[in-house]
Order: C-alpha cells, then sequence, then structure tokens
C-alpha cells in the first residue's frame, strides 16, 4: 500500500502549495473568495453522508465495526479528513476518513467479496443521491418562488449554497468511483473481474497507488472525470426540468 510516511510528507507538501496558491488567487478575488466560503456546507454535507453510508452499509451487511468506532453519525468531525476536505474545497474531488469494516463480520448470503462492493458503492451512491434531491430543491425554488425572491440576496445566496453542494455531491461521487486504490471504485469493480484479472489487480496493488498519486497531483484525474460530471450533472438537472417542468 501507498502509505510510507516519507511518501505522505512528499504529498503534503505539494497539496499545501497547491492550496496556498489557490488561496492566494481566491485573495486577489473576493467574488470567488466568496463562492468558495459558500461551498463550505456543501462540502460538510458531502463528506459526512458520504462516509456514514459506507458504514451504514456495513452495519446492515452484519459488521458494528463502525457503529463500534462512532462513525454511524452525522456529525461532520465524525468524518472528516483535512487533506481531502481541502481538496474537496478547492478541487472540486476529495474524500472523508475512511470507515473502518470488517468484511469477515458481513452476512454469508453473499461472499466477502460482494459485500465490500455493495459498501463501497454505497457512499458515492449516496453522493448521487444528494444532487438528485438538492437538484429538485433548486428546481423547485425556480418554480415556486418567483423571480424576485431569486434575484434578491437571499435568494441568490441560497441557490448558490444549493449549487455548490450538488457540484461538490457529483464531484465526490464521481471521483471516487475511479477503479484505482484507494478509491471506492477499486473494490466495486472487484466481483465483476475474472480470477486472474483480481489476482493481478491485488498483486499490483502499490503501482495502482502510485498511478492515483500522480493522476492526482498532475490534475489529470479532474480531466478524466470533468466528461463525467458533466454527464451525471447534465442529467440530474434535465431529471429536475421535467419533473417541475421548467
Amino acid at each position: 500500500m501507498f502509505n510510507f510516511s516519507f511518501d505522505k510528507r512528499i504529498i503534503y507538501i505539494i497539496i499545501g502549495i497547491m492550496v496556498l496558491s489557490t488561496v492566494v488567487n481566491y485573495a486577489n478575488n473576493p467574488g470567488a473568495l466568496f463562492s468558495l466560503l459558500l461551498s463550505i456546507p456543501g462540502v460538510l454535507i458531502a463528506i459526512t453522508f458520504h462516509e456514514f453510508a459506507h458504514g451504514y452499509a456495513a452495519y446492515k451487511l452484519g459488521d458494528n465495526t463502525a457503529k463500534n468506532e462512532g462513525r454511524l453519525s452525522l456529525n461532520p468531525l465524525d468524518h472528516l479528513d483535512p487533506i481531502g476536505s481541502l481538496m474537496l474545497l478547492f478541487a472540486g474531488f476529495g474524500w472523508g476518513k475512511p470507515v473502518h469494516v470488517n468484511p469477515r463480520n458481513y452476512t454469508r448470503k453473499i461472499s466477502m467479496e460482494q459485500g465490500e462492493a455493495i459498501v463501497s458503492i454505497a457512499g458515492p451512491l449516496m453522493n448521487i443521491l444528494l444532487a438528485v434531491v438538492f437538484t429538485l430543491i433548486y428546481c423547485a425554488i425556480y418554480k415556486f418562488a418567483g423571480i424576485s425572491f431569486i434575484t434578491s440576496t437571499t435568494g441568490g445566496i441560497i441557490i448558490l449554497l444549493i449549487s455548490s453542494t450538488i457540484s461538490i455531491n457529483i464531484g465526490l461521487g464521481v471521483f471516487n468511483l475511479i477503479p484505482l486504490p484507494p478509491l471506492d471504485g477499486s473494490k466495486v469493480i472487484m466481483p465483476f473481474l475474472p480470477y486472474n484479472a483480481k489476482q493481478w489487480f491485488v498483486n499490483n496493488e502499490q503501482i495502482f497507488y502510485i498511478i492515483f498519486v500522480v493522476i492526482w497531483i498532475t490534475g489529470i484525474a479532474g480531466l478524466i472525470i470533468s466528461p463525467a460530471i458533466n454527464t451525471v450533472s447534465a442529467g440530474i438537472l434535465n431529471l429536475g426540468r421535467i419533473i417541475f417542468g421548467i
């Protein structure tokens, strides 16, 4: 696994430089800084519900590990990872503090591999569900609140808060479906791989970690998932428009 302290220090330094550079840019652009501050509630909601969903899915499958560690909670402080939260805030994709689970405790009605896939996909699915819910709220405001409210200061702030929450949830959900360790997608695809492919995947896990770090730090990850994020966003918005006839 990619968990060597030396490598982590390098990553943290690089992230620190990236975040500092972004902060300086925002400081010179008050409008962008204001939008960044409005995105904080979206980050808290996205990460909290994402990690809660992992723990709850494991709990429903028979594993009490997350419950015993206090992770079946909607308190953001129980789930925030400092680096992952900053990345989600500044880059639009990131992660929370991993939820510990023990697949050996899962119900024997399914294999441990299938259980891990269910628990892993629960987080991204929760984010997509939240994006749908907030999109419906967004469309309802446009349908029923009236233009005077939407163009008011209060209405404008509410619209920005909701829009940011939608974008962050979609970003977190789609990003975590990339099939590379340590992201959720790496475990979601396991039940669908042939035996030899699974073994190759497990044996080369460290290489995949390195690939993940490279595409993440260089910004390639954003380029890879942007089309998927745009497609999901458009689909959810079209759903809301159809439901509310706007």
